[in-house]
């Protein structure tokens, strides 16, 4: 079997952070399992974060991963935000909504000084960033807490950015993953690429692990990365409807479904692409929108509309995350879905 020194945990899986279908318990049951279970804390408030990790450390005494974004701030933008608004008036209009309706607001934060200052508290043993890497004070700090740097990188460019600016570990994020796209120095998704194809590349490029992200559900899957040289593999879609997880029951029904298997990458749902299972929305605006105000500012327009549409059932207006293989994605506690992985690594 691999070493997975380099993570401190027994196994060499990681449990990706997932806003918004996860929390503690998914990642305490994936700790105790001998993995990384990680905690997604970009839509938490400080106070939320606090609860979040305070909970986690109670359930497992194992190394734990804490996720942020790095995204900047957009400036704000009135007309793209009154073309967004008139892209979803019909929707407001058919369920006997209002405009009024919008709570403004970001939905998710970057990774700052007041947030390190509640994380400091705890030391994860690891600290993963997604659209890039914190200001080189604030990585610093991170370091000076002994937490591993991880990050996840698209393309060559980006692994080789990350590694030279000081992360511990890469991330490949292939374009099978669900969720968002980890891309950052570029908006050019003509040069995303599928895991198996991105892996090796990165492995090649880096002196630094590479952790194989995207597509990969089971055995077989970690089996194949490692074999092309990946030092761990981190898992996403596959956990969402442990028993662990807080997925909605609808958005488990649509993962277990047909309907699973037909996934794009949208901006739609917070102006940044990521990968969801298709929906009314997605296929009436187009999955890539121009009208979809700047990332996460997309988020505050169709919260009504999903709220509304889910009390009746519906997941029309619903951000549907999910990578391309879903077909692992069953009710079976956390820990066994880890072992099961683990097999694996074994081959």
């Amino acid at each position: 079997m691999p070493n997975p020194s380099f993570l401190g945990t027994a196994l060499p899986l990681i449990q990706a952070p997932m806003a918004g279908v996860q929390g503690h318990a998914l990642a305490a049951a994936v700790c105790n399992a001998g993995g990384l279970g990680s905690i997604p804390a970009a839509m938490l408030s400080l106070d939320g974060l606090r609860a979040e990790l305070t909970q986690l450390t109670t359930l497992t005494d194992k190394p734990y991963n804490v996720n942020f974004f790095c995204h900047t701030p957009p400036a704000p933008d009135p007309a793209r935000d009154e073309i967004w608004r008139q892209a979803l008036q019909p929707y407001y209009t058919e369920l006997g909504l209002s405009l009024a309706d919008i709570v403004p607001g970001p939905g998710r934060a970057p990774f700052s000084d007041q947030v390190a200052d509640v994380v400091e508290a705890f030391k994860p043993a690891v600290m993963s960033f997604h659209f890039g890497l914190p200001s080189a004070p604030l990585l610093a700090r991170v370091k000076s807490w002994g937490s591993l740097v991880l990050a996840s990188a698209t393309t060559v460019d980006e692994a080789v950015w990350l590694q030279d600016h000081g992360a511990d570990a890469v991330i490949a994020q292939g374009l099978e993953a669900g969720g968002h796209r980890g891309i950052f120095l570029s908006d050019d998704l003509s040069t995303q690429v599928g895991t198996m194809a991105l892996l090796p590349q990165i492995v090649q490029a880096v002196t630094v692990p590479v952790i194989a992200a995207g597509g990969i559900a089971d055995a077989d899957g970690v089996a194949a990365a490692m074999a092309l040289g990946a030092s761990a593999v981190q898992i996403g879609t596959a956990y969402m409807c442990c028993p662990e997880s807080t997925t909605s029951a609808l958005h488990r029904a649509v993962l277990q479904s047909p309907a699973a298997r037909h996934t794009a990458l949208t901006t739609l749902f917070t102006g940044r692409p990521a990968r969801g299972i298709m929906n009314r929305l997605m296929r009436e605006l187009g999955p890539l929108s121009p009208a979809a105000p700047a990332f996460p500012l997309a988020t505050g327009a169709i919260a009504p509309l999903r709220a509304r549409a889910e009390s009746q059932g519906s997941t029309d207006f619903s951000p549907l995350w999910s990578g391309q293989n879903a077909s692992q994605c069953r009710n079976v506690p956390a820990a066994e879905l880890t072992r099961a992985l683990a097999e694996g690594l074994a081959r």
